[in-house]
C-alpha cells in the first residue's frame, strides 16, 4: 500500500481493510472490490504452555500468552497481518508497535515474511499468529499446531484496489493493465478457481470467492 501511496503500482491485492478504507479516503485508490476471505489462526507448539488450545475468543487466548508471559513472534512488517494482530493485542489493553523498545519483553518482532516466521516460531517452540493458507503450505515442514480458530475477528478479508490516475498526474498509472486485472480477479470463472483452489491437496480450499458479497455478511458467517 506504500507503493500504491507513492504511484509504484498500479493495481493491489490487499488485507487490510482499516487501512484500505484509509486509502481510499485520501483519493489514492479509484475502485476497491470485494475479492475473497480466509482466516487466521493462532498457532503455537503442541505442549501448549500457555494452556490456549480450543479457546473461542482469540484475545482471550491472547491475554493468557501476554500474562503468562510466554514469547509470541510478530511479523513486525506492517502488513495485513501484522496490522491485525496489533489490533487484537490493542482490544485488551496490550500496546505494542513496530520496532518499539517499550513492546513487551515476550513480544518478539521478527521482519519476517509468514512462511519465514512460521519456521523460526516452530523453532522457538513459541506462538505467533498466521493465516490459514500459509499455514497450512508449511505445516509438513514445521511443529507448530492450530489452537485456536474460528473466532471472527480472525477474518481476514481481501480487496482489489485500481490506483487513481488522477492522484498521480506526474506518473503513467497503467489505468487499463489494472481494470483489466481487476476485472479478471473478480469474474465469475477466476472466483471458481479461487473457491477451489487447495481443495485436491488439504481436502479444503484456502480461500472462499466474494463477489457479490458485503463485509458484513462475511462477519455473520
Amino acid at each position: 500500500m506504500s507503493m500504491g501511496q507513492q504511484g509504484q503500482a498500479d493495481v493491489l491485492l490487499v488485507h487490510a481493510p482499516a487501512s484500505e478504507v484509509k486509502f481510499m479516503q485520501d483519493g489514492y485508490g479509484l475502485t476497491r472490490k470485494l475479492l475473497m476471505h480466509n482466516d487466521y489462526v493462532i498457532v503455537g507448539p503442541a505442549s501448549d504452555p500457555a494452556k490456549i488450545k480450543g479457546m473461542a475468543s482469540a484475545t482471550d487466548a491472547l491475554k493468557k500468552i501476554g500474562d503468562a508471559k510466554i514469547n509470541f513472534y510478530s511479523r513486525g512488517d506492517n502488513s495485513g497481518t501484522d496490522q491485525l494482530e496489533k489490533s487484537l493485542w490493542a482490544k485488551i489493553g496490550i500496546t505494542v508497535k513496530d520496532g518499539s523498545t517499550s513492546n513487551p519483553g515476550w513480544y518478539l518482532e521478527a521482519n519476517l515474511g509468514m512462511g519465514d516466521l512460521l519456521r523460526v516460531v516452530s523453532e522457538k517452540q513459541s506462538y505467533t499468529i498466521s493465516d490459514r493458507a500459509t499455514y497450512l503450505n508449511n505445516k509438513k515442514t514445521i511443529s507448530l499446531d492450530i489452537l485456536v480458530e474460528g473466532d471472527p475477528v480472525l477474518l481476514n478479508i481481501y480487496h482489489v484496489i485500481i490506483i487513481h490516475p488522477d492522484k498521480f498526474p506526474n506518473v503513467k498509472i497503467n489505468y487499463e493493465g489494472a481494470k483489466a486485472f481487476s476485472d479478471f480477479l473478480v469474474s465469475p470463472d477466476s472466483q471458481k478457481v479461487i473457491g477451489q483452489y487447495g481443495v485436491d491437496k488439504y481436502g479444503a480450499p484456502l480461500f472462499f470467492p466474494d463477489v457479490g458479497k458485503t463485509e458484513a455478511q462475511l462477519g455473520s458467517q
